[in-house]
């Protein structure tokens, strides 16, 4: 043989060996937690034993020469790469697969069902990242399951001749749970029941648990509320002890007490509140002063005298943090002797407050302020409809008051708007119910000027006492304090919103602070238009998340330097806090820890997250009983979301939201382009995108998992339905 075919072999034979050590590395890097022998590292690559039977262990023993690999004792080989372990937590959203939130703020990692070794929902976990990708998200597998999101289920029972099993209400647990016989608590079929988990599931079982409550028979009103407040651990009733301590607290105010207060209680002031409401937190006085100027009192609830530190009062309302409104009932904070009784300011009671007190010119601007606490006398409880009336006539009980009031409160607003607040009026729904909870029609919410006026002061008492508390140092030490922050949207998102408004005629400016002056006009040009709801929930979507922090970084939704919650302290618990907080730097306290704070701010927002997410539920649960029962059969709806299992579709006359899942659309293999917001037949390249207007029908509804499944309906194919 020539020197130049031998050379020519020699490299021909490197070449192959270079990309055989590739393939190798990539092999095991991608399974870092897996070892392979020889034999088995040349079937997972598809060759025949016989190819490569001398090249492979060649190729094998070279690169754990040079360290890229390395053997162990059996025999086998591993990974030599350190591997990027990321802890998150499961958000499992799909049967065949879920994403890791980590718990860094970093983007979510994808993990394929038979990757997730058996972690839930809700599980805190520790991943190890793949070489590849799953579209944009980097790709991962769950390496150890660090401890489980939650041991109890919620679900409906059904029984078999020899077991029974739990299917769960919450959609994003896949897996039935297995309940031996003796374990039902003599739960009957399809009743909704509470399930401990015993054992997790591992390889083919299934989870094993026993049930611990029965709540009702799936379906009924109470059963179904009830589940949902099990699914958020939202609590049934206030323990005994908790009930004992609000009942023992003397309803008498004591003189010594009334002395150290300012006193209101000959000042004209009153409270507007909803109809239905039982608790009222906060109350406006109103006087006209000497010089021309109204001084108008922000009074609130001064639940801090009666919820002392280191009670079982205390404790119980820092747990829940905040009360829930589900859509037939509240789960309160504190128990009713205090929400409806000590700490409501009922009309010709005198009540303990705590104030911002205001002197406002024609123009609203501040002359003076004032805060500390104070003892009032509520003359008069409006209903907001009451108080709508007394602004539009100027009639009735302190009819001209009213409209005072409301011609200084539409100033703040526009002051806040001038100065870039963004003007984010969502169309909400409420539910007409009827005796046992059944749902008789859906009631859009109108916001009037009775709304307005009160949200402007409350809006105004929050910011001045956050500007108040920021603006006092301990020597150069600025004090520590509870903000309500809301910070500047990421830019991507709002320019990917920007590119969805365009879609229907709508032009949005993105560049720094344009933004909000730019979602007002927005807001504005879709009032009244078809896709008003869900461009209004899409660039809400678009914003961050306000929140609670010791870290005083404004609030870009409404344009404020300094922003605080300080007015509803019978219902959340920041304000207790804030209140705690005014009232120990007034009378000369040093700065607070910090850090004690910034924890319990944390836990507060993670409470209003829950409470958000269980009334959502709530609210699903009777937008799918309301469309089982309605007569209609094919409804306008408009593409409020895109996802590569379905698409959602918001119904324009209820609001309410369904699915058309990717499975039962038959006509083509739909693709999804995550980029865009759209799915795409491969052979007919129909598009359906979001904000696109469309016809559905109802093709099933689920209340055990809240779920509304859609069809698209033709125009010729109408009349199928009618």
């Amino acid at each position: 043989m020539s020197k130049k075919r031998k050379k020519q072999k020699a490299g021909k034979s490197e070449n192959i060996q270079e990309k055989l050590s590739q393939k190798i590395v990539n092999l095991l890097n991608s399974n870092s937690q897996k070892a392979y022998s020889v034999s088995q590292i040349t079937k997972k690559l598809g060759f025949r034993r016989k190819d490569y039977n001398r090249e492979i262990p060649y190729v094998v023993k070279q690169l754990e020469r040079d360290s890229r690999i390395q053997a162990l004792s059996n025999g086998s080989y591993k990974s030599n790469r350190e591997t990027e372990f990321i802890e998150g937590t499961v958000d499992h959203v799909n049967p065949r697969f879920a994403y890791v939130i980590p718990k860094d703020g970093t983007d979510d990692i994808y993990v394929s069902d038979k990757d997730l070794k058996f972690a839930m929902d809700g599980d805190k976990v520790r991943v190890g990242l793949k070489d590849k990708k799953h579209g944009k998200h980097a790709e991962g597998v769950v390496l150890e399951i660090l401890e489980r999101g939650k041991d109890e289920i919620v679900g409906r029972i059904e029984f078999s001749p020899r077991f029974a099993f739990v299917i769960a209400d919450n959609r994003k647990i896949h897996q039935d749970v297995f309940v031996s016989l003796n374990e039902t608590m003599k739960a009957a079929h399809n009743d909704k029941v509470i399930v401990k988990i015993k054992q997790w599931p591992s390889h083919d079982k299934s989870p094993e648990g026993e049930v611990i409550r029965i709540l009702g028979k799936a379906g009924e009103n109470n059963a179904e509320i009830h589940s949902i407040m099990a699914e958020f651990d939202l609590p049934f009733e206030f323990p005994n002890h908790v009930e004992e301590e609000a009942e023992a607290i003397s309803e008498q105010l004591p003189k010594d007490e009334i002395a150290k207060r300012k006193d209101f209680r000959g000042v004209t002031t009153f409270t507007i509140d909803p109809e239905d409401a039982k608790d009222f937190d906060d109350a406006l006085s109103y006087r006209k002063l000497d010089n021309g100027n109204t001084e108008v009192g922000v009074h609130i609830a001064d639940v801090t005298y009666y919820v002392q530190p280191n009670t079982q009062l205390e404790k119980e309302a820092y747990d829940r943090a905040t009360s829930v409104y589900l859509v037939d009932r509240t789960i309160p904070m504190l128990p009713e002797k205090l929400s409806n009784g000590l700490c409501s300011l009922r009309p010709n009671e005198d009540k303990f407050t705590f104030a911002a007190v205001f002197e406002l010119d024609e123009e609203a601007k501040i002359v003076n302020e004032w805060f500390g606490r104070t003892v009032i006398h509520s003359d008069r409880r409006f209903a907001y409809e009451e108080a709508q009336q007394g602004i539009e006539t100027g009639e009735g009980d302190f009819g001209k008051e009213l409209q005072l009031l409301n011609a200084l409160a539409k100033k703040l607003k526009a002051k806040k708007f001038a100065a870039g607040a963004v003007n984010f009026e969502t169309t909400e729904v409420k539910f007409k119910l009827d005796e046992k909870g059944k749902p008789l029609g859906v009631i859009p919410k109108v916001r009037q000027d009775a709304h307005k006026l009160i949200e402007e002061f409350m809006l105004l008492a929050n910011r001045q006492v956050a500007r108040f508390v920021y603006g006092k140092k301990k020597g150069e030490e600025k004090l520590t304090f509870v903000y309500r922050t809301h910070d500047f949207p990421d830019p991507e998102k709002i320019e990917t919103f920007a590119t969805f408004a365009r879609r229907f005629g709508h032009e949005l400016k993105t560049e720094g602070s344009a933004v909000s002056k730019s979602l007002n006009n927005l807001m504005t040009e879709i009032e009244g238009k078809p896709e008003e709801n869900v461009l209004q929930q899409l660039a809400i979507r678009s914003m961050a998340k306000a929140k609670y922090t010791t870290e005083a970084m404004g609030h870009f939704g409404l344009a404020f330097d300094h922003y605080s919650h300080f007015t509803s302290p019978i219902r959340r618990y920041p304000d207790m806090m804030v209140h705690r907080l005014l009232q120990h730097y007034l009378d000369g306290g040093k700065s607070a820890k910090k850090e004690d704070y910034e924890e319990k701010c944390v836990h507060s927002s993670e409470r209003e997250k829950r409470a958000a997410e269980a009334e959502r539920a709530s609210i699903k649960y009777k937008q799918v009983e309301y469309m089982s029962l309605v007569e209609e059969k094919v409804f306008d709806g408009i593409i409020s979301g895109v996802t590569e299992w379905g698409i959602f579709i918001e119904i324009v006359a209820t609001k309410c939201e369904g699915m058309v899942r990717m499975v039962d659309l038959k006509d083509d293999y739909y693709e999804f382009d995550e980029k865009n917001y759209r799915v795409i037949g491969r052979k007919n390249k129909k598009m359906y995108s979001l904000g696109d207007k469309v016809t559905v029908a109802i093709k099933n509804t689920d209340i055990d998992r809240r779920t509304i499944d859609l069809e698209f309906v033709d125009e010729k194919d109408k009349f199928f339905y009618e």
